[in-house]
C-alpha cells in the first residue's frame, strides 16, 4: 500500500486507519458498500480555520459594505468589529460557542442571515464563487484552495477507493461550501450537509431566495440529526476537530465505526496554527470514547498541497 495516504507518516494513527478500513472492507465480516458512509467536518478538519473561519472572512466583506451604506451599524457587533478592524470578537464568538456560551453566537448568526436575506440562490452562489476565485488567506497569503489539508483529501480518496461514500457535515453554511467542495475535495454539492438559511420560492420570478432566518445550525447534537435526515445511515467513519463534532463522532462509534479527531499541535513553520481551544472536551475524552487523535505535527509529512 505504498502509494496510499502518501502525506501520512508511518505512525500508529495511519496504521489504525488502514487496519479499520481493511477490517470493514475485506473478508467475511466486510460491511456492504451501501453502508460504508464517511462524514467529515469542514472547518479545522479539511482546511484551516485560523485565524478566522473562512465563511466569516467572506462575511467581513459583506458587513463592510453594509456598514458603509448604513453607518449606524458600526455601533453594534459584529459590524463594530469589522469597521474597527479588530476581528477578535468574531473568533471569540465561535470559541465561546464551543465552551457552551452562545450569547455572542446568536448576535453573530443574526448578522449572518441578514447578509443574505432576500438574495437569490444563484446570486449568492455567484458571490461566493467570486470570493473563492479572488480572496487570499489573511496570514498564509495564498488562495483558500491552497489551505486545504492534503492528508485529509488523501484520506477521502482512500476511503472512496475502498467503497465508501464521503459526505461533508459541517457547522458551516451549506451553500457557502457547495461552490468549493467539488474543486477542492472532489465532493459534489449533493453530499454537503451544513447549517442552512431559510428558503422560499417566488412563483413570479421562478427563483428561490434566502429568508431572514436560520433554518438550523448544524453543530453539536444537530449533526447526527442532519446525518440521519439527509443520508439515512449511521456513518461508519467520522472525522472532526472540535467539541462541536463530538456528537457526530459518538454517533459513528455507537455503530462500531471509526472516529478521528484532528489535533492542531504543529508548532513548526508549516503554516498550521497550533491550538486546542474549542477542542478541550473532545481531546480530553478521546481515549475513553475510542477516538483516534491525529497529530498534525507527527502524523502528517506535509500539511497543505503543493503550490
Amino acid at each position: 500500500m505504498p502509494n496510499e495516504l502518501p502525506s501520512w507518516a508511518d505512525t500508529e494513527t495511519r496504521r489504525a486507519i488502514v487496519d479499520f478500513v481493511e477490517k470493514v472492507t475485506t473478508g467475511p465480516d466486510a460491511v456492504p458498500e451501501a453502508e460504508r458512509v464517511a462524514v467529515f467536518d469542514n472547518d479545522g478538519t479539511l482546511w484551516t480555520e485560523k485565524p478566522l473561519v473562512t465563511q466569516l472572512a467572506y462575511l467581513v466583506e459583506q458587513w463592510k459594505r453594509q456598514a458603509d451604506a448604513d453607518p449606524s451599524l458600526a455601533e453594534r457587533q459584529p459590524y463594530k468589529a469589522v469597521v474597527s478592524g479588530d476581528l477578535g470578537w468574531l473568533a471569540g464568538a465561535v470559541e465561546k460557542h464551543y465552551q457552551g456560551d452562545d450569547a455572542d453566537l446568536k448576535i453573530l448568526i443574526g448578522a449572518v442571515v441578514g447578509a443574505t436575506a432576500g438574495t437569490s440562490i444563484d446570486a449568492y452562489a455567484a458571490s461566493v464563487e467570486e470570493f473563492f476565485a479572488t480572496a487570499t488567506h489573511p496570514t498564509l497569503g495564498t488562495p483558500y484552495s491552497h489551505t486545504i489539508y492534503a492528508p485529509m483529501v488523501e484520506l477521502m480518496r482512500y476511503l472512496e477507493a475502498h467503497g465508501f461514500t464521503v459526505y461533508i457535515v459541517s457547522g458551516g453554511e451549506r451553500d457557502f461550501m457547495r461552490p468549493m467542495t467539488m474543486a477542492n475535495y472532489g465532493i459534489p454539492p449533493e453530499r454537503v450537509v451544513g447549517s442552512a438559511f431559510g428558503l422560499s420560492y417566488d412563483p413570479a420570478t421562478h427563483d428561490v431566495h434566502y429568508a431572514a432566518g436560520l433554518d438550523f445550525f448544524d453543530d453539536g447534537p444537530e449533526k447526527p440529526v442532519r446525518i440521519w435526515s439527509r443520508i439515512g445511515r449511521r456513518p461508519l467513519f467520522a472525522g472532526g476537530n472540535s467539541n462541536g463534532d463530538q456528537a457526530m463522532l459518538d454517533f459513528a462509534r455507537k455503530g462500531g465505526g471509526f472516529a478521528l479527531v484532528v489535533r492542531h499541535d504543529d508548532d513548526t513553520d508549516r503554516g498550521d496554527i497550533p491550538y486546542d481551544k474549542g477542542a478541550e472536551k473532545v481531546l480530553a475524552e478521546a481515549s475513553a470514547n475510542g477516538y483516534t487523535v491525529v497529530s498534525v505535527k507527527r502524523d502528517w509529512t506535509r500539511v497543505f498541497p503543493e503550490a
